[in-house]
């Protein structure tokens, strides 16, 4: 039998999961220091908490789990799959973390205090077509803040965006919209019932070109005349400010354009304040495809890669409420780890140090020369540095070739000579040059490196 996994998955070696921890590490590390804290939830969740979430097509991407038992009995499938999935699937594989979040939340409101601020590191699932940057199952890497209104939440999110990928040392655009703008937008050409449909066609202008989105539009139900009156929003130019403004007066008496156009003008007044690294710029077409977002929305795309969004998120103002918990807001983002692996892998950014599987390995000479190694090695371990004794007397070459291949800098030696001595020969790996040393130098030779 032909060993394989399904599409869409991966397997990880040593070193491809030394650089996804470096990834994990690296955004964990500024959630933390932004003061959110760790959660995790189940892996399957009740399809009802799920479904009607994220849309229609988002819909069609959940995996569901077939309930176990005669599940097919009295089923109708000439029915809507809307109507029959939840009669044969009861469970569904999470499609991201913040509807699972959102139930969360409800679920233990009596354990936590708002506004609550949470990090999450966790596998998400997705029925999609696999292709390069695009997976059936990856890892999210979600902050959320829920339980307050304020836009200093989204200035943290900015913020917290450009530390993560200066520390990643990734050029990236931050574009931010806004879906009251977008709602404005469909109340002025006169399709405020097309809101979704709207924002679904136009979120994929960056994959499939203007022509095709007035396409799709045209497929969704809009008039053409609607269609052409969304060309000022594609055609709008200039600075932030310059938008905004433009904004302003195409939303003369238009109520919800005007709070949108409003809450950008205040989130651009809070990043021009801490002045980030990277480039953030108001992208009036940017519409994030997932119902649940009802005021800004970000996406984070790197520079010199052929790569999608590696970075999303926005705000939310009832998601609490499908759960029984209304008028709770929340705003948050999402790091999509596997593209971030994706672009440092493509720009070749990783640390070169991350293939190290130990800094030292002990050459095995054979049973007389073990104890003294042992408890050598069993000092350096106890210092805190990664110690490897080779396992067999094997010849010496394979030995050292181990060391090569597994880009362990350094060899130590404990032949009869160092034993005697109770002395250490280390070779370092790099340059050949060995040394004798006691287990107390090298510890300290170590532990100030």
């Amino acid at each position: 039998m032909k060993c394989s996994i399904p599409k869409g998955t991966r397997d990880f070696l040593p070193m491809e999961m030394a650089r996804r921890n470096y990834i994990f590490d690296t955004i964990r590390n500024v959630f933390k220091a932004f003061a959110f804290e760790p959660i995790e939830t189940p892996s399957l969740e009740n399809l009802s908490t799920l479904m009607g979430k994220y849309g229609e097509e988002g819909d069609k991407l959940l995996f569901k789990v077939l309930n176990s038992g005669d599940f097919m009995d009295g089923v109708d499938f000439n029915q809507d799959y809307r109507k029959v999935a939840p009669r044969i699937c009861e469970r569904g594989l999470r499609y991201d973390l913040t509807v699972p979040f959102a139930r969360f939340v409800v679920q233990h409101r009596d354990q936590i205090s708002f506004p609550f601020r949470r990090y999450q590191l966790q596998p998400v699932w997705r029925a999609d077509r696999p292709q390069k940057g695009r997976y059936r199952e990856f890892y999210q890497c979600d902050a959320d803040m829920i339980g307050s209104t304020s836009l200093l939440n989204e200035l943290e999110l900015v913020q917290m965006v450009d530390a993560v990928f200066n520390k990643f040392g990734i050029e990236v655009t931050l574009k931010i919209n806004n879906r009251k703008v977008l709602a404005g937008i469909a109340d002025l050409i006169g399709a405020p019932d097309k809101l979704v449909d709207i924002t679904v066609a136009i979120d994929k202008l960056d994959k499939i070109g203007l022509d095709k989105v007035r396409e799709e539009l045209s497929e969704r139900g809009l008039s053409n005349d609607q269609i052409i009156a969304l060309d000022p929003v594609f055609n709008l130019s200039g600075s932030a400010d310059d938008k905004l403004q433009q904004l302003s007066s195409l939303f003369q008496g238009n109520e919800v354009g005007t709070k949108g156009v409003a809450e950008l003008s205040e989130l651009f007044g809070y990043i021009a304040q801490v002045q980030p690294k990277c480039h953030v710029e108001l992208d009036l077409t940017l519409a994030r495809g997932l119902n649940y977002y009802t005021g800004a929305i970000f996406e984070v795309k790197a520079h010199n890669v052929s790569i999608g969004s590696i970075c999303g998120g926005g705000r939310y103002d009832n998601l609490t409420g499908i759960f029984g918990m209304p008028d709770v807001s929340g705003v948050g983002i999402s790091f999509g780890a596997d593209r971030i692996y994706d672009v440092l892998t493509e720009l070749n950014m990783f640390p070169a140090c991350l293939g190290q599987s130990a800094q030292v390995l002990f050459i095995n000479f054979g049973a007389e020369s073990l104890p003294y190694c042992i408890s050598s090695a069993a000092k350096l371990r106890a210092a805190g540095i990664s110690t490897l004794v080779y396992p067999d007397a094997a010849k010496m070459k394979k030995q050292m070739d181990y060391a090569n291949k597994n880009n362990i800098p350094f060899v130590v030696f404990t032949g009869e000579a160092e034993i005697a001595a109770q002395t250490l020969t280390v070779k370092d790996m790099a340059t050949g040059q060995q040394e004798t040393l006691t287990i107390e130098q090298m510890l300290q030779r170590f532990c100030n490196a």
